[in-house]
């Protein structure tokens, strides 16, 4: 009895895989997890953008929580702020000593405001009262969240954010 080899390669069951094969799932294995950097990469802006979010509500109920517990000074307009125009240095240090209502409120907006500049990128705040209805803007800048592919105009305008309060005194 004659047995008749051939060789793996003419064998017509041949297993294994060629070279292109190989190449091939390689190149989707890269796609997919240039995929997942991206979808990460997404998540983590959003995850900052909302952490940003998060600060600018609790610093304006910060100053909103200063002002009720400060309220013949916050009902004499002495918490007003205007957008661009940041607090004095106040005249006295009130958690080192005793303040009168005024000085409170001076250092109180003085430290709310150093609190959100130091906190939130290029911040700036406003607060307006009228008829004893406090309104507290954070306003805040992500422009770094841009999506370049998306941008019409190649990352140069800000994107600014803002967190809106208003709220009975």
């Amino acid at each position: 009895m004659k047995h008749h080899f051939l060789p793996t390669r003419l064998h017509p069951r041949s297993k294994g895989f060629s070279l292109l094969e190989v190449l091939i799932s390689v190149a989707i294995l890269s796609i997919g997890l240039l995929g997942l950097a991206g979808l990460q990469a997404t998540g983590m802006r959003s995850n900052h953008s909302a952490y940003l979010r998060s600060q600018a509500t609790l610093l304006a109920y910060d100053i909103v929580d200063r002002m009720r517990a400060n309220r013949t000074a916050a009902l004499n307009n002495s918490y007003s702020l205007d957008f661009g125009a940041p607090p004095a240095t106040p005249a006295k240090n009130c958690a080192a000593a005793n303040c009168e209502a005024a000085e409170l409120a001076a250092y109180d907006l003085h430290d709310w405001f150093q609190n959100f500049t130091a906190t939130l990128p290029s911040s700036d705040g406003e607060i307006q009262l009228n008829a004893g209805v406090v309104t507290v803007t954070v306003q805040w800048d992500e422009t770094w969240t841009r999506i370049e592919s998306v941008a019409n105009d190649n990352g140069t305008d800000p994107i600014t954010r803002q967190f809106v309060m208003s709220t009975q005194l």
